[in-house]
């Protein structure tokens, strides 16, 4: 009798640990951009809650955090920056939210570049460029320091975010060897955007970003004159441009080169789906210019 009941008592109580385990609140955590949601969430799988700071469509070089989000920041676990211009006036606010929140900074696993100005002809003295995520290769860096702050936190599902983490880089290494062929025999290559958010997508893949303007300020007179000569030099026939800023400085180079405007965003939410969009718009661009 007496070994009846041990067993269906330890029964009972398997039974209750394995109830608390499945039903057991996912970590809440706040990422800056969209990207980075799509990262934290392809690791962390079922065991993660993740939102967004910068909302769709606005630019985390202005953006500011409405109250509301900043009262949900006092209910995280950990944040995960990426060094998007925005974070420099408001991270010690967020920190102040939430004190006991982990703030794990994703571009100091990073070798960061200084901004281009008119490409590699000119950089930014000084100033980094926070466009980290629009090099896979970089992303995988990002995702194993990812890995490690989950299992920090929450080290009974370290099985899951391991072969989480797994199976993404995975993703990544194909998404990085599709966009390689894509633009094989390419290198070399110019490309003109209005802001500069795709230096560490040329430079991984060999080509050569021009930039409109820089510092999230629009080009003076002279400026916008040496942008359309370097333009011309180059055979610009395409200018990217995206949804967060205006397009007006952009029609107006384009005018000059006789020039067309496309579209690319790199703060679309699904990252693999985007990238290769995005790699196939440069492969058709740089090849007919």
């Amino acid at each position: 009798m007496t070994s009846m009941r041990t067993r269906v008592l330890l029964t009972v109580l398997l039974m209750v640990s394995y109830a608390a385990t499945a039903f057991a609140a996912p970590l809440e955590v706040f990422v800056s951009i969209p990207p980075q949601k799509y990262f934290v969430e392809q690791v962390g799988g079922k065991h993660v809650a993740v939102s967004v700071i910068v909302e769709p469509g606005r630019s985390p070089a202005t953006y500011e955090p409405t109250p509301r989000q900043i009262t949900r920041l006092s209910r995280a676990s950990l944040y995960f920056a990426i060094g998007v211009a925005f974070e420099e006036v408001w991270m010690s606010r967020i920190h102040n939210a939430n004190p006991e929140m982990k703030i794990i900074a994703l571009q100091k696993v990073v070798p960061l570049r200084e901004v281009d100005q008119l490409g590699s002809v000119l950089q930014e003295k000084g100033r980094k460029d926070p466009h980290i995520w629009t090099s896979p290769p970089l992303v995988q860096l990002m995702a194993a320091r990812i890995r490690d702050a989950l299992i920090a936190e929450d080290p009974g599902h370290r099985a899951d975010y391991v072969a989480n983490w797994r199976r993404f880089v995975a993703d990544l290494e194909e998404l990085d060897n599709y966009i390689h062929s894509r633009l094989r025999g390419l290198e070399g290559s110019s490309f003109m955007v209005f802001h500069p958010s795709w230096g560490y997508f040329a430079y991984t893949y060999g080509l050569q970003q021009i930039p409109i303007e820089s510092g999230g300020k629009e080009p003076g007179a002279r400026t916008l004159q040496q942008v359309i000569e370097v333009g011309r030099r180059k055979g610009v026939k395409v200018i990217f441009v995206q949804k967060q800023f205006s397009n007006r400085t952009a029609e107006t180079v384009a005018r000059a080169l006789g020039a067309r405007i496309a579209p690319v965003d790199p703060l679309a939410a699904d990252y693999l789906k985007n990238l290769r969009h995005v790699a196939d718009i440069f492969a058709e661009a740089l090849r007919n210019q």
